[in-house]
């Protein structure tokens, strides 16, 4: 202890804090390091621990070495948000387009920070000085704080998506709960091994009490739960001959920067147009094209000779453009039939603020001048939609949706038998493509269905129901491809009873509390 006392100076616990926190966030792409995760959280853990056993000299407040944490794993894993610079696709000027990067960047960092402090927060509060029942509670909070935050606007780095892709065995226990099943290993594994080295540095360790047990279980869990996840993984596919479904997608890598103007339109129609007909010379039976791919309204794409082409080949397409909803329009995934008929339609229900809507417009309005070629201002689809097709209902992920595991679910839970992804990442870097790539395997395990990723500049791809990625295109390159996929009617335990593992957790770590 006394050790202790003479190394771990404030400044020591806020920079040894901000630095587990920047390894959780190298994680995931670019840097991919998965394995950090059961490890970055211990550190935050021990002061936690620290601070409430009272010891003299005390830990410094946990709340500021909280928000260092969280700043630093979201800071870095969202650093691609430092891409939308220069935002002049959006008639933004440098200096303020740099002003606003950094003030995104900061606030979603902040944002992130804030839930960790809340945790710590209650941690500290809630504790007994009880290692198990302080795992338990640690870990139930940590779920329901971050399903909260899913509920919220902003929403994107769960701690379970630190293992997509490189441990799709680990993931596999999406299917069980959801994220949430993936993040409650993580957190309790962290806090198991936390409080193994704190009985260590204890004077209990003399003795050789609690030295061991706390590493065991710790032991226990991580292999348990991979076992589990192996063996969901394991599961034979058993794709049915008959309900095999050649789908073709397009990468139209359009730059934002013309994208809005008629030269880009041009480009888009073009190479989507010429892009289909050479799909439809591969023999698949439908085509999938980028979130906004074509940005007019619907009632507009009859004049196009996409249509034209659809009407002359008789492929399904399924096509991202603008849809009119009063007067304001929606970025919507319409499906075509072989006649040019339109019969379904979904829209885009999560916003990406300053991307597709202006937080506190009445400030940053007079900036950012526009966010489309349209005049009207986008507005955010329903919550519960779904999306037929004459090969079944689909389930839809338009960008940003990917980060939504309860809008998957509910879709699957309504009957959808494959998904359908149509992103636009062209404002970012390659990064945030990785990163988007990998929600949608997690999204593909958690909801046992094939996925198909079509992408402005990428990543587009084809994942199976295990999260193995059949295809993926390259990057900020025009490519078409076409896969077989197998649509499926099964139903996880996810899918049927959603994440029913954190309000459990949550009672009974409030039992165990108020009855110890």
């Amino acid at each position: 202890m006394t050790k202790f006392k003479k190394t771990f100076s404030p400044v020591t616990c806020y920079t040894v804090s901000f630095i587990s926190g920047m390894l959780m966030g190298a994680t995931v792409a670019p840097i991919g390091a998965w394995f950090l995760a059961w490890v970055a959280l211990v550190p935050l853990w021990i002061l936690i621990i620290k601070y409430t056993s009272k010891t003299d000299p005390p830990a410094p407040r946990p709340l500021p070495i909280a928000l260092l944490w969280g700043i630093g794993y979201h800071g870095v894993a969202l650093s691609w948000i430092t891409g939308i610079h220069p935002m002049d696709w959006l008639g933004v000027p440098w200096l303020p387009s740099l002003t606003i990067t950094l003030l995104c960047w900061a606030f979603i960092s902040l944002w992130g920070g804030i839930l960790v402090s809340i945790w710590a927060a209650l941690m500290v509060r809630l504790d007994k000085g009880n290692p198990l029942l302080r795992i338990l509670i640690g870990t139930a909070l940590w779920c329901g704080l971050e399903s909260l935050w899913s509920a919220s606007p902003l929403w994107w780095s769960a701690l379970a998506y630190t293992q997509s892709p490189q441990n799709l065995v680990i993931l596999h226990l999406g299917q069980l709960s959801g994220p949430n099943t993936v993040t409650a290993v993580i957190v309790a594994f962290n806090g198991l091994i936390a409080e193994f080295l704190t009985q260590q540095t204890s004077k209990t360790s003399a003795s050789g009490r609690f030295v061991n047990s706390y590493l065991i279980l710790a032991i226990t869990l991580l292999i348990t739960s991979h076992f589990i996840g192996f063996i969901l993984y394991s599961n034979p596919l058993n794709p049915i001959p008959s309900t095999a479904l050649k789908i073709g997608i397009i990468q139209g890598n359009i730059p934002n920067k013309i994208k809005v103007l008629p030269q880009g339109l041009r480009q888009a129609i073009t190479g989507y147009t010429q892009g289909y007909l050479s799909l439809t010379n591969q023999d698949v039976q439908a085509v999938l094209i980028p979130e906004a791919a074509i940005p007019i309204f619907s009632r507009d794409l009859s004049q196009t000779p996409l249509l034209a082409a659809i009407k002359e080949k008789g492929v399904i397409g399924w096509i991202g453009a603008f849809g009119e909803k009063g007067s304001s329009y929606t970025n919507s995934l319409f499906t075509v039939l072989g006649n040019g008929e339109i019969t379904s339609r979904y829209d885009k229900s999560k916003l990406v603020p300053l991307g597709e809507y202006i937080p506190f417009e009445n400030i940053l309005g007079g900036i950012i001048q526009r966010l489309s070629p349209l005049e009207a201002h986008q507005v955010p689809g329903t919550a519960n939609q779904t999306f037929n097709t004459p090969f079944g209902r689909a389930i839809i992920g338009i960008c940003y949706e990917s980060a939504f595991a309860e809008n998957f679910r509910y879709q699957a839970h309504k009957g959808g038998k494959f998904i359908l992804s149509s992103s636009n990442d062209a404002h970012y870097t390659a990064a945030m493509a990785d990163q988007h790539h990998a929600q949608d395997i997690m999204r593909a395990i958690e909801t046992d269905r094939w996925a198909v990723r079509a992408t402005n500049t990428g990543y587009s791809g084809f994942i199976n129901p295990h999260g193995q990625t059949m295809w993926k295109s390259a990057y900020d390159t025009y490519q078409i491809h076409a896969e077989t996929i197998y649509p499926r009617q099964t139903q996880t335990l996810y899918v049927r009873w959603g994440d029913w593992l954190m309000p459990l957790l949550l009672v009974l770590g409030i039992l165990i509390w108020v009855f110890p």
